[in-house]
């Protein structure tokens, strides 16, 4: 398998003085081209932390971390934004939509920030939309789609750059277990269909047991959980 990411004893440390804590510790991690993973574990133990420092929004107080082959040891500001843009791509419990732009503008967001902008760039963007059974609304505002249609222009966005790596934190928290359990599987199909390596948090172990393996979070140190089996 090819390694997108590989993660050797990452730690990180937040707060300073008596508030200070160990978010993660010691994380040991590698992440495959076409293999899905889950994230699980209670809330406040690292996961949002443990995303956050793989997608390259925040550096390790101890380890290394590799993406795509890329160090970033001694990584500017810049240099991780870059990583970022080129290879990363991520999905967020709420939408984070843009109110006044339709579900193409939103989608198309992606692009401008890489430079890509006029009529190619819209067609890249209706086109990620049908992908995902939204080419009927590409032109309509966040106000007017249901909230599993503004995940899935949220996941549009965040696969149009074609990344390597897909990071989601609890992707379907927002949503009915219909709806979740519909915007979850277009997810996995697209995943599956690029062969990105994704991580995705989420505390639905129906949705969960669908990942090609479970790793747990517990009190910031990581637990490979294997296979998870369906519930009966």
């Amino acid at each position: 398998m090819n390694p997108i990411v590989e993660a050797r004893g990452i730690s990180k440390t937040l707060g300073t003085g008596a508030g200070q804590v160990q978010a993660v510790n010691s994380i040991e991690l590698t992440l495959n081209g076409g293999e899905l993973t889950v994230l699980m574990g209670p809330s406040g133990s690292g996961k949002t932390t443990l995303l956050s420092l793989l997608g390259c929004l925040l550096t390790p107080t101890e380890g290394t971390l590799r993406v795509c082959g890329i160090s970033t040891a001694g990584a500017s500001a810049e240099r991780l934004a870059e990583i970022r843009r080129r290879y990363v791509g991520f999905v967020f419990q709420s939408f984070h939509l843009f109110p006044t732009l339709t579900a193409a503008e939103n989608t198309q967001l992606a692009l401008d920030v890489r430079g890509e902008h006029g009529a190619q760039a819209k067609t890249k963007a209706e086109a990620a939309l049908m992908r995902l059974g939204l080419a009927h609304k590409t032109e309509q505002f966040p106000r007017q789609l249901s909230g599993g249609e503004q995940q899935r222009v949220a996941i549009a966005r965040a696969l149009i750059s074609e990344p390597e790596l897909l990071l989601a934190d609890e992707p379907t928290g927002n949503l009915d277990p219909r709806t979740s359990g519909g915007v979850f599987d277009a997810l996995v199909k697209l995943v599956r269909s690029e062969g990105l390596a994704a991580l995705i948090a989420t505390h639905n172990y129906e949705l969960a047991a669908k990942m090609d393996r479970a790793l747990i979070l517990h009190e910031g140190r990581l637990i490979d959980g294997g296979k998870l089996a369906a519930k009966a």
